[in-house]
């Protein structure tokens, strides 16, 4: 892939598949933090791996660690007691991010999340991808899985990771001034506007890559309400234009808009082999539903669909050409549909580096190979009419609830 300008040379990149690898990784971290640990995820849940990760930020604050967690309003609309007084006691501060009020979903504005998943250790070490803190074999609305969600995040060190760092302290003092604005605290609102713009102190590491970790070029795509509205868009977009042999997309929910359904379209039709990897399970209505009727599309112009049958896929990640000369690849939080694309707080680690998207591309290959269905345009077919008029019942809910917000997709 061209260079584009968020990419940075000399960072340390570790792959992380599922939380069978992500929470040892975490809470090894968790417990090595000596100065602050910043935590943003859209779901924190208190069963098996969970408890472990909210055990370890306990013990970071009992010995004098700066630990500030911020979770979605939706996603965990409450902390239980038993925790809140743990976490009281250790000085862990825990923040909601748009907790809904008495009208819940109706109103529109409530619909923009923060549904990224970053973690920022002493200002050298970072977390970004699509893992909740979630047990792997836990599910909040399905209970015990039989086999774990399939997943990615990645471990950072370098540019980026200040990055990381500056996002995250900014939504935290956005979030305290519009706190102290309620309880009509206008002096510490101010502050706290100010704090939010400041630029932190960093500290790189210059350690070099062992183990599992490679010095890589690699950037931070974020995607706000603000300044970052298309980034994450705009960057899948551009790589995808750029690709001259293979794209794999894996996405748990899928309902990409015109353009990058065009992109897809038009990289098969040019003779670059396309490979999608979506949900197979059954989680939402909404979701499951709505991407089916953009399937035909996509299948008339060659491009292959898998749908993944082992457990629920959580993934958001892609690879493009991993094994020629200019690899390009992404994990992140950021589905391709507009939840994520047009309203949500999202962030995606690219990496352009040939091992990385080898491995990565490795483990997508065999997810789709041994634990997915192809999906042949005779499947779709095949669906009863009842099941094929909930796709475009839910296809039209979703483009209504887009039209709500005011946005074009």
């Amino acid at each position: 892939m061209k260079s584009h300008s968020i990419l940075r040379d000399g960072h340390h990149i570790k792959l992380l598949k599922g939380g069978a690898e992500f929470f040892p990784e975490l809470i090894r971290a968790l417990e090595a933090a000596r100065s602050h640990v910043q935590l943003e995820t859209y779901i924190f849940d208190f069963h098996g791996d969970g408890a472990q990760v909210a055990a370890a930020l306990e013990r970071a604050g009992r010995r004098g660690v700066r630990v500030w967690v911020v979770v979605d309003g939706v996603g965990t609309p409450k902390l239980s007691e038993d925790w809140r007084v743990r976490f009281d006691q250790a000085g862990v501060e825990w923040r909601v991010y748009s907790p809904l009020g008495a009208m819940g979903l109706l109103i529109p504005s409530r619909w923009r999340r923060l549904h990224r998943k970053l973690c920022v250790i002493d200002g050298h070490l970072a977390f970004c991808g699509g893992i909740n803190i979630l047990d792997d074999l836990h599910d909040p609305k399905h209970g015990a899985l039989k086999s774990p969600r399939l997943d990615y995040a990645v471990c950072a060190k370098g540019a980026l990771v200040q990055q990381v760092q500056e996002t995250a302290t900014q939504l935290w003092w956005r979030m305290q001034a519009v706190r102290n604005v309620r309880q009509q605290n206008f002096p510490e609102a101010y502050s706290a506007f100010m704090a939010a713009g400041l630029h932190l102190p960093w500290i790189h590491d210059a350690q070099h890559a062992q183990g599992d970790t490679w010095v890589a070029r690699a950037g931070l795509l974020l995607r706000d309400n603000l300044l970052n509205r298309g980034q994450i868009e705009k960057a899948y977009r551009r790589a995808i234009g750029l690709a001259r042999h293979e794209i794999v997309i894996a996405n748990a929910y899928f309902l990409p808009g015109r353009k990058l359904r065009q992109a897809l379209i038009h990289a098969a039709q040019r003779g670059v082999r396309v490979r999608l990897l979506l949900q197979g399970r059954y989680e939402y209505f909404m979701q499951y539903h709505a991407a089916r009727p953009v399937y035909r599309q996509l299948l008339e112009a060659g491009v292959e669909i898998y749908e993944y049958a082992e457990s629920f896929l959580h993934a958001k990640v892609a690879v493009i050409d991993a094994s020629h000369e200019r690899p390009w690849a992404t994990v992140g939080s950021s589905n391709l549909d507009p939840f994520s694309l047009l309203l949500a707080r999202e962030a995606n680690v690219v990496v352009a580096d040939a091992y990385f998207a080898k491995r990565l591309n490795e483990g997508l290959e065999q997810a789709m190979t041994f634990k997915s269905q192809r999906i042949m345009p005779q499947t779709l077919l095949q669906r009863s009419q009842f099941q094929r008029g909930l796709d475009w019942v839910a296809f039209g809910l979703m483009r209504f609830a887009i039209w709500l917000t005011g946005h074009r997709y």
